[in-house]
């Protein structure tokens, strides 16, 4: 079956770097029209991901942050009691307190599907969520619809969403899940490609300084112990720290020297460690 192309493609954005295989699962998903699942360690760019798709191919971004405690409901729409109940004890609101639709309000998931333009909608960290609310969005993002009960109305989607999902790994998603889905590992950068990420915000970073930090940074995540081992945006706040500083020279990292090791490591007790051993140079 031959399956019309998009005339939008995703290549990437002002600040985001990828590979031809990240890029072709993106392309394609949005071609099949399948939600995008992104697995990775923290700080491999899968949220990112989508706020460059909205910004390379100019869509509004939606965001749902999904809680462990979240129903499904709650990113579709929420009835406002609290709001119709004190407009009708008080009297002094110009909505009508027998309309029930006014008190409606459109959850992230809402919001996308009665959007007037096609949009891209961010689950991010949906192993958060039981299976249950896992597998129930999947059919209401299938059907493209669902019912609002008070109003006894349905809402179906206006445009289709460009739909990303990401997941840190944390539980184990149903195979219902996952069969319903592309699937994109984002692995940690190289070296390579981590100096091609640098370059995009540095475009006038010095080769030593690039070089210097690039390596001090990943012999840093090698440190054994570390809980939280620092991602790309700490490395490029890093950077920008470090070329912030008057007083800086490039051949402190080239001796040994880690400035600023607090913009890399967040945790008390990985600071500690990685103080230590940079102290003990033997990183």
């Amino acid at each position: 079956m031959h399956i019309k192309s998009n005339l939008m493609r995703f290549t990437g954005a002002s600040k985001y770097v990828l590979d031809d295989e990240l890029a072709k699962i993106v392309n394609i998903s949005m071609e099949l029209e399948m939600p995008l699942l992104l697995k990775g360690e923290p700080g491999t760019g899968k949220t990112m991901l989508a706020h460059a798709i909205a910004e390379a191919l100019n869509m509004k971004l939606i965001v749902l942050n999904v809680k462990s405690s979240m129903k499904l409901v709650d990113a579709l729409y929420q009835y406002d009691t609290l709001t119709r109940l004190n407009d009708s004890r008080f009297g002094d609101s110009k909505r009508d307190v027998s309309n029930i639709e006014e008190y409606i309000r459109m959850g992230k998931i809402g919001q996308a599907f009665v959007s007037e333009e096609r949009v891209v909608l961010l689950i991010d960290e949906i192993d958060k969520a039981d299976t249950d609310f896992q597998d129930d969005m999947l059919d209401v993002l299938d059907q493209m619809e669902f019912d609002i009960i008070e109003i006894d109305k349905t809402i179906r989607a206006k445009h289709r969403p460009v739909i990303i999902i990401t997941s840190n790994a944390k539980k184990d998603l149903s195979d219902p899940f996952l069969g319903r889905c592309n699937f994109h590992h984002i692995a940690f950068p190289e070296p390579d490609m981590m100096r091609k990420i640098v370059s995009v915000h540095f475009p006038e970073i010095s080769s030593q300084l690039m070089d210097s930090a690039v390596n001090t940074f990943y012999r840093l995540r090698e440190i054994r112990g570390i809980e939280k081992k620092p991602a790309t945006r700490e490395l490029i706040n890093w950077i920008r720290a470090l070329r912030a500083d008057p007083d800086f020279e490039v051949k402190q990292l080239i001796k040994g020297q880690v400035p600023y090791l607090g913009v890399l490591f967040k945790k008390s007790n990985d600071f500690a460690v990685a103080r230590q051993v940079v102290a003990r140079a033997r990183y």
